[in-house]
């Protein structure tokens, strides 16, 4: 086949072409689009009305670091980022313990509804007091219907059919086993919600805690940030700000209480160390007191000072004592060494008695009177006899006052050598007392030092739990949007649109999937992309014969005009040589029967014939001839026709032809006669190809109805002496495993000059049917 011809007549579709194929393919079933499209608006109208709308709520928290009271930070801590683990934070706020103390704060072991007619809403609470009266961790399972009548309330339990009533809205005045009492408020106007149904649930406190768990969501905002984003959604509003909120306080309040926990933990353990060291320091104190007294103790200081004053001084006066024996030995020994009664005593050597210095004054004086005397007078001179008589007296008397005065300075020395000695004694001590006064102190000392640094410790602990900072600063309390999450309206109605268009695109997709017949040119195309179709023919509702009038302006006559014009260029277009003053053969085949090539060879010819060509169709189709069905009436198949040609060489066909149509009197048939029983060798004896020969000399177009060529090979047998092979293919008829058969007569060159006729596409199979043929000819007259 020329190239050319492949591009002109039958060259696949650009992708563009694919594109709008495939949407007139799907535009066919347009209504089914509109209709799903509607019904699944109408679904989601009713969706978005009877969901329970669902909210979000989010709050923002930042988590602060956990410093450590007074002390200052470090300069890892200043120059280094937080080192707050958000994972853990994240995991203590989503812990059971932290859940249960919001479930037991808020009481979310009771669920509040509003019950309608077809939903039923969550509420934060009814419009009427509600005081539960059992313990949190006695609850279990169960739900109350509560009624609300003009006379009172209606309250059901579980599924009981029987009501509790409440007169006066009231269950205060009324015996019952409820779990709760009920009690109207005066300033509520309880008429306007006469006819009102509540529904209150009672949830075990564990599985509320496990449900309100299962339902916080915490993630980190950033991937460098301490702040940690709290989301809960509900139906409820309000019960979700506030669960948040509370959530945020009591995780606050942990934190705080852990670190008010040590400060508490430290005053504690420092009072209890208090009370030990007081009982310390006053055993130590006592033992002081006892020892001073022990020993006579003013001081250590004090009683050593005393002391050893006290040695010296006595020790002053032994030395003192001795000083004046010594001077009374001297003074005796001077006296009785002393022969000369002239001779002086000294006086005043430091003795300290007044009569012995009294008596040597005395005796000085005498010594002196009577030398004065003895230098006028003699020794026998009564009054110098009566002065050494007193001198010798007073001399006497010195001695003995000397030796009295010895005697007691003996024992002075006696006395404060003895005195010394326990001074002395006494002071020696006060090395051995100091070293244990020194460690009764140093206890003491080390009982008070520790007192002291716990008591600043305790203050600074105090302190810390005064003054104990916030675990988390609140960056967004909780916010709840205005528009429900769930059900989104903008995702319903577009779920709609979309579940609307995919749904009827699916079914269509799957039917034409599971459909194994021929459907478009397309289909042909990706199976025989070498053959041209040179024609797609629209479908008709029965096969009536379209150019019973030669100016049918309509859409199969303009269909059937484009063919005739295709297979004039397919036959031009050939490598073979064609003789122009010669007619053109067009054979008409199929792969199985009712395919339309009669239809379409019977149409062609009339065609060709409106365009005052001179048409012969031959009825080659020996084994099912259906010609005679299309032209006068009450001709038998069994006329004479060519079977009758072939087998009697007598015969003259000429004499055969029929005038089947009173407008087109360039049109001739020759049917295919008498059925014989060896159509196949009638065909190849050789008066088939003569007959051919003949026409060729008389007609421009000579168009032969062959028998469909998977069923017998007749066609194939003549199939040399056609100019062009007109292969139908019946669109939602032939299947798509019969093209292979077609394409092996193609490639195998068993048929001639073969271009393919798509017949009976719809209008939105295949594209412009529906517009641009009638353009210029009116109507059709």
């Amino acid at each position: 086949m020329n190239p050319d011809t492949s591009n002109i007549i039958g060259s696949k579709g650009s992708q563009g072409d694919f594109i709008k194929q495939q949407f007139f393919k799907y535009g066919k079933y347009w209504y089914w689009f509109v209709i799903t499209v509607i019904l699944f608006l109408i679904l989601g109208v009713l969706y978005l009305r009877y969901q329970p709308k669902v909210y979000a709520s989010t709050a923002k928290i930042k988590i602060l670091n956990k410093g450590k009271g007074l002390e200052l930070p470090t300069a890892a801590f200043v120059f280094s980022r937080s080192n707050i683990n958000l994972a853990n934070e994240i995991e203590v706020l989503k812990s059971y313990r932290i859940m249960e103390k919001v479930v037991r704060e808020l009481d979310l072991t009771m669920e509040y509804y509003d019950v309608g007619s077809i939903r039923t809403t969550e509420i934060s609470g009814f419009p009427f007091e509600l005081l539960k009266t059992i313990d949190n961790d006695s609850i279990g399972w169960g739900s109350y219907t509560i009624d609300v009548k003009d006379y009172g309330l209606d309250i059901y339990s579980g599924d009981s059919e029987t009501p509790i009533v409440i007169p006066e809205y009231n269950t205060y005045k009324v015996k019952h086993k409820l779990p709760f009492e009920i009690k109207v408020n005066n300033n509520l106007n309880i008429k306007s919600y006469v006819g009102k149904s509540y529904l209150l649930r009672l949830i075990p406190i564990k599985e509320a805690t496990k449900k309100l768990k299962g339902q916080i969501n915490i993630s980190v905002i950033g991937n460098n940030s301490d702040l940690l984003q709290i989301n809960y959604s509900g139906e409820s509003v309000h019960k979700l700000e506030m669960v948040i909120n509370t959530l945020i306080q009591i995780f606050n309040r942990d934190g705080i209480n852990d670190r008010q926990e040590v400060s508490r933990r430290t005053i504690n353990f420092i009072d209890e160390r208090f009370n030990y060291l007081a009982r310390e320091l006053d055993s130590i104190e006592g033992e002081i007191k006892d020892f001073k007294q022990e020993n006579n103790l003013i001081s250590l200081e004090a009683n050593a000072a005393l002391e050893v004053g006290q040695m010296n001084e006595s020790e002053q006066l032994v030395y003192d004592v001795e000083n004046q024996i010594m001077l009374s030995e001297l003074l005796i020994e001077t006296l009785n060494e002393t022969d000369s009664i002239s001779d002086l005593l000294p006086s005043n050597i430091g003795l300290e008695s007044g009569d012995v210095n009294s008596l040597v004054s005395q005796y000085n004086d005498l010594i002196f009177e009577r030398n004065e005397f003895g230098v006028s007078a003699m020794e026998n001179n009564p009054t110098v006899k009566l002065l050494n008589s007193k001198i010798a007296d007073v001399k006497e008397n010195i001695n003995a006052s000397l030796k009295a005065y010895k005697n007691q300075l003996e024992a002075s020395r006696r006395s404060f050598e003895s005195r010394n000695k326990k001074f002395t004694s006494q002071v020696s001590t006060l090395p051995g007392k100091e070293k244990v006064f020194r460690a009764i102190q140093r206890q003491q000392s080390i009982k008070e030092s520790l007192y002291l640094f716990l008591l600043q410790k305790r203050e600074e602990a105090a302190i810390n739990l005064a003054i104990t900072e916030p675990s988390v600063k609140v960056v967004e309390y909780a916010l709840s949007n205005s528009i429900p999450i769930s059900p989104s309206s903008k995702n319903v109605y577009l779920t709609a649109i979309i579940t609307g268009l995919a749904l009827p695109f699916g079914i269509i997709y799957l039917v034409f999937l599971l459909n194994t017949k021929v459907k478009s040119k397309r289909d042909v195309e990706l199976v025989i992309p070498d053959v041209p179709i040179i024609s797609e023919l629209p479908m008709v509702k029965d096969h009536h014969l379209v150019f019973v009038d030669p100016n049918d302006t309509s859409t199969q006559a303009e269909a059937f005009r484009i063919l005739g014009s295709n297979v004039n260029y397919l036959i031009s277009s050939s490598n073979q040589k064609i003789d122009v003053d010669k007619g053109k053969v067009i054979y008409c085949t199929s792969t199985i029967k009712g395919e339309g090539k009669t239809y379409v060879a019977l149409n062609l010819s009339l065609a060709l014939s409106s365009l005052n060509k001179k048409i012969l169709l031959i009825g080659a189709d020996l084994r099912n001839p259906q010609i005679h069905n299309y032209v006068q009436k009450g001709i038998s198949k069994n006329t004479a026709g060519l079977s009758n040609y072939l087998h009697d060489p007598k015969f003259d066909w000429k004499k055969s032809l029929l005038k089947g149509f009173e407008k087109h009197n360039n049109h001739d048939i020759l049917i295919s006669g008498n059925i014989p029983p060896n159509p196949a060798q009638l065909l190849t004896n050789g008066r088939f190809e003569d007959l051919l020969n003949e026409a060729r000399e008389i007609y421009d177009y000579v168009i032969v109805d062959t028998a469909p060529t998977i069923l017998v090979t007749d066609t194939t047998m003549i199939s040399q002496f056609a100019d062009a092979t007109i292969y139908l293919i019946r669109a939602n008829y032939t299947e798509k495993n019969l093209l292979e058969f077609s394409k092996g007569l193609h490639d195998s060159g068993r048929l001639k000059n073969m271009g393919y006729v798509l017949n009976g596409v719809t209008a939105g199979k295949s594209y412009g049917y529906n517009y641009g043929y009638s353009y210029g000819y009116g109507s059709n007259t």
